[in-house]
């Protein structure tokens, strides 16, 4: 059986889901409850023991699709930027040029992520371990946010309704969206920790961090001398 991290992974590469009606009827369950319970209790509320219990799924049951809760609330973190895509390929990030356009893609994706803190927080806790387990669901969730900066930047939202395997970005376009996206992790580990406690600070770094990489890039494409 193939475990629900992995799913998350196959479904932004297009590969079908294997798992029966039934099976992902289970999954779904647990999700939610991880969910329910983060939202009422931040990381520390969830515990596999209360999810499995919660969701009426044998512990035994429930490793069989995730490894930690870690995996759980990754998964449904790669949901919310699913949903973040299908908002932004409807809605473009509006703005006359890439910076104003990357700043209201990281003000979207901000409000969206934190409109209920102690979700937000559990998620980014999980997106911020350290397991080498979930470091493939990592690196397909980056990959995603990537694709959604270069949409941004190009002001293309069409990229976001093709599949990712096909998405291709110029090497400037990938250490933009590599440094915006560290950037932003930062901002918000720093509002978890509580050296920020306005939401609100994270997208006005973001905006500053999109202005200075954005003029940089422009001056470092002038020629020499000017």
């Amino acid at each position: 059986m193939r475990r629900a991290s992995q799913l998350a992974v196959e479904k932004t590469s297009g590969a079908p889901p294997k798992l029966v009606a039934s099976q992902l009827r289970r999954m779904r369950r647990i999700v939610d409850t991880a969910v329910e319970l983060a939202e009422k209790g931040g990381f520390d509320a969830v515990r596999l023991r209360d999810v499995a219990e919660k969701s009426d799924v044998a512990l035994g049951t429930l490793y069989k699709y995730f490894r930690s809760k870690e995996d759980i609330l990754l998964f449904a973190f790669d949901e919310g930027v699913t949903r973040l895509e299908q908002s932004l390929a409807a809605r473009p990030a509006s703005g006359r040029s890439a910076q104003e356009r990357v700043t209201g893609f990281f003000r979207r994706a901000t409000r969206g992520l934190l409109r209920n803190a102690q979700l937000g927080s559990a998620l980014i806790r999980a997106m911020s371990g350290s397991e080498k387990e979930t470091a493939q669901q990592i690196a397909a969730s980056n990959r995603r946010i990537a694709r959604l900066i270069v949409s941004s930047l190009r002001d293309a939202p069409e990229l976001l309704t093709t599949p990712l395997e096909s998405f291709e970005a110029s090497a400037e376009e990938r250490e933009l969206a590599d440094a915006l996206t560290g950037v932003w992790f930062a901002a918000l580990i720093g509002w978890v920790i509580g050296a920020e406690p306005d939401p609100a600070a994270v997208s006005r770094k973001m905006r500053s961090a999109a202005r200075l990489m954005l003029e940089g890039a422009a001056l470092d494409a002038r020629p020499r001398g000017d």
